[in-house]
């Protein structure tokens, strides 16, 4: 009897371990396609508001999760702002009134150009990867694709915005077909849906994602991915306050 019970939650244990690494290779394997080790982007995003919508053109470039700089080709008013992250810090560069403004880690949950897109979806500041615990709940159908169900809870000494997420990732292909976002209260702050499966580049990926906070009604950020190129060669010195100022 002993026996049985020993071997029992020894069995619980490893079945425990070997689901935590499955959903951590099942996470890792979704954010290397998406992110790639360098890529360059096109994207549209029309910000819809219950009387009003605008829509921000930009162009990002990313070499792994340290560097990043995003530029705002439209509207006019906006044109020519820059983002930039290199390791730890974040800057924002505005032509209009020549000021660099160094962006501190209490801005990355706000939405970026007034949108349902955070900061920190942009500059990547947080890593699906590294910042979360995960944990394998289940399989579902999103629109039709067989997905896993993966929990991501914050390790204690990361620096991260949410509290908790929960992805939805395609079986066959490790898209992130679905995510949901929440506060350290276990509330839902938004959802993350993504459509329209294409080939960009080296990969098929989703070219439109739509984000849906929570608790505004007729709130919803849709971004278009225009283009999206991987492999491109770009060293970290690319990524620097000067380029800010004279990228295009």
């Amino acid at each position: 009897m002993i026996r049985l019970v020993v071997l029992t939650i020894l069995f619980t244990a490893l079945s425990i371990f070997v689901s935590a690494q499955d959903a951590k290779q099942i996470i890792k394997k979704a954010d290397e396609k998406w992110q790639g080790t360098s890529q360059y982007s096109e994207m549209k995003m029309e910000i819809i508001r219950p009387t009003w919508k605008r829509t921000v053109v930009f162009k990002g470039w990313g070499l792994g999760r340290d560097y990043s700089l995003t530029y705002v080709s439209a509207p006019a008013r906006e044109k020519g702002q820059t983002f930039l992250k290199r390791k730890n810090e974040m800057w924002t560069w505005n032509p209009k009134i020549r000021r660099l403004i160094k962006l501190p880690p209490s801005m990355m949950s706000q939405g970026w150009m007034g949108s349902d897109f955070t900061n920190d979806d942009i500059l990547k500041e947080s890593s699906i990867v590294v910042d979360y615990n995960h944990k394998l709940i289940g399989r579902e159908s999103i629109n039709g694709i067989d997905c896993y169900k993966i929990e991501l809870i914050p390790l204690e000494e990361a620096s991260v915005v949410w509290g908790k997420i929960i992805k939805w990732i395609s079986v066959d292909e490790f898209d992130q077909m679905k995510s949901e976002y929440y506060d350290e209260d276990d509330m839902l702050v938004k959802t993350d849906s993504a459509y329209d499966i294409k080939q960009m580049g080296d990969r098929k990926i989703p070219t439109r994602l739509e984000i849906i906070p929570a608790d505004e009604e007729g709130h919803k950020t849709v971004v278009h991915i225009i283009k999206m190129q991987y492999g491109i060669k770009k060293d970290q010195s690319f990524f620097s306050q000067q380029n800010m100022k004279r990228i295009k």
